[in-house]
């Protein structure tokens, strides 16, 4: 999964902790088997009943195959409103390396909210600059591109303790890439699940449960998505173990697995600490 999806889901799950001037901290670290690692950052603040505001950054460190470290920057806001039933969300992020490849993008969507199912759809402008070098490095080439992504997602309460949620989500780039012209490029930026190039897919479709056992929670998530530049596929199952440390601190748990066309098969590992304040 992206940097960006993963920090959104984590944005999105401090609108069911917030209230009235409530607040949320968290960071942690994520790495894999192949050696990259993710730190990151997130806080969100309630500025009323209705109304939630959420930040994140992340940094990741991925080594290519001719030694060079590319060090990835993930930067995200976002703004939601509940008019009750009906609530709107919008977003804006940067995403990428300036000097290989960079995104920044901007999102809104529109859901409604009920008591046991919220239902709401996505539309996502992703603008994008990609410094291409040769199969030797001595040389470069840039060009610019875009992609619009529409998407579903519906989340649903099955009892007190059980919740579901689906999404999926489709783009369509302003330029068309040749698979068998990229490949021997892709190698050189392909290395982990963290990697630059994983950014660009095509579609994305996930289905989420979680289960509340009083203040704990288990969590899991499988996804598929596709990558457009290569017509790749990668399937992912993650279980996250969400337990209280206090009475304003959780920490949680991940532990993951990647099966993918692009880099291979990875485990993948991560540690989150939280902190709630407010009323």
């Amino acid at each position: 999964m992206s940097s960006s999806r993963y920090i959104v889901l984590l944005l999105l799950a401090g609108n069911a902790i917030a209230d009235d001037n409530g607040f949320l901290l968290g960071g942690g670290v994520e790495g894999d088997a192949d050696g990259g690692i993710r730190g990151s950052m997130i806080a969100g603040l309630g500025i009323s009943e209705d109304t939630w505001l959420s930040g994140g950054v992340s940094q990741s460190s991925v080594e290519l195959p001719n030694r060079r470290d590319i060090d990835t920057l993930y930067a995200d806001l976002e703004l939601d409103h509940h008019f009750d039933p009906v609530g709107i969300r919008v977003g804006v992020s940067y995403w990428g390396d300036s000097d290989i490849l960079d995104s920044n993008d901007w999102r809104a969507s529109l859901y409604w909210r009920g008591d046991k199912v919220e239902l709401s759809g996505e539309y996502e402008f992703r603008d994008f600059d990609f410094i291409v070098p040769s199969i030797d490095l001595d040389s470069v080439r840039e060009f610019m591109f875009d992609a619009d992504g529409i998407g579903l997602r519906a989340r649903f309460d099955l009892s007190e303790n059980v919740s579901m949620s689906l999404s999926g989500k489709s783009y369509d780039y302003s330029v068309d890439f040749v698979p068998d012209e990229n490949r021997d490029v892709l190698s050189l930026f392909s290395v982990t699940r963290l990697s630059l190039i994983n950014s660009l897919i095509s579609d994305r479709a996930a289905l989420g449960i979680s289960i509340d056992q009083g203040l704990k929670r288990w969590e899991i998530d499988v996804a598929t998505w596709g990558g457009e530049v290569d017509n790749s596929r990668t399937n992912s199952l993650t279980l996250r173990y969400l337990v209280p440390m206090s009475g304003k601190t959780d920490i949680e748990f991940g532990l993951g697995y990647d099966d993918s066309d692009l880099y291979g098969d990875v485990t993948f590992f991560s540690v989150f600490l939280y902190l709630y304040g407010g009323n």
